[in-house]
């Protein structure tokens, strides 16, 4: 295990951590990246192969993975395999409770209105409005709700004060 300290300035930067270490499954992925480099194959036959590449997605969001291209034997293509980058952690931030509230309702909630809200705002997003702060008023939440929203979905991400969609790379 690396020896590496996840050091953590912004409390959005918890949301990928909250929601790998709620599910059982994304934790056990983690576990077995903690030990040994593996592959997205070699993950899916020692855990639940249909969460495996949400976690990774997930886990690469958060800068909590490293990839590196795995040397094929002859006549085998080349395939990417992964090991957690962080082996300890430090919080170095100060939020309201409000959002700090906020962040961790969307990390763990199963909250079907939340699932509601997700869709509506990927709509929003796709339609060409991206600012946090018009999703927030729109939506009666805060900005913090819409970014932790945006790190908790393999397909969103918060660049400045708006939202993109997330390239697919591999």
């Amino acid at each position: 295990m690396t020896g590496h300290v996840r050091i953590v300035n912004d409390p959005l930067d918890l949301v990928p951590l909250l929601i790998t270490f709620n599910d059982s499954d994304f934790k056990n992925v983690y576990t077995l990246l903690s030990k040994n480099w593996m592959t997205e194959t070699e993950l899916s036959e020692s855990t639940a192969a249909d969460k495996v590449k949400e976690c990774l997605a997930i886990l690469k969001k958060g800068n909590l993975v490293e990839e590196q291209w795995r040397m094929p034997k002859p006549g085998e293509k080349p395939v990417i395999e992964y090991k957690t980058t962080y082996s300890k952690f430090r919080a170095n931030f100060q939020c309201t409770m409000d959002d700090l509230g906020d962040l961790i309702n969307v990390s763990i909630s199963t909250d079907d209105a939340l699932r509601s809200l997700v869709d509506d705002i990927e709509k929003e997003v796709k339609s060409g409005n991206s600012s946090v702060n018009d999703l927030a008023r729109k939506y009666s939440v805060s900005p913090v709700f819409i970014k932790g929203l945006a790190k908790r979905l393999p397909i969103l991400d918060v660049k400045g004060q708006g939202l993109v969609f997330v390239e697919n790379k591999g």
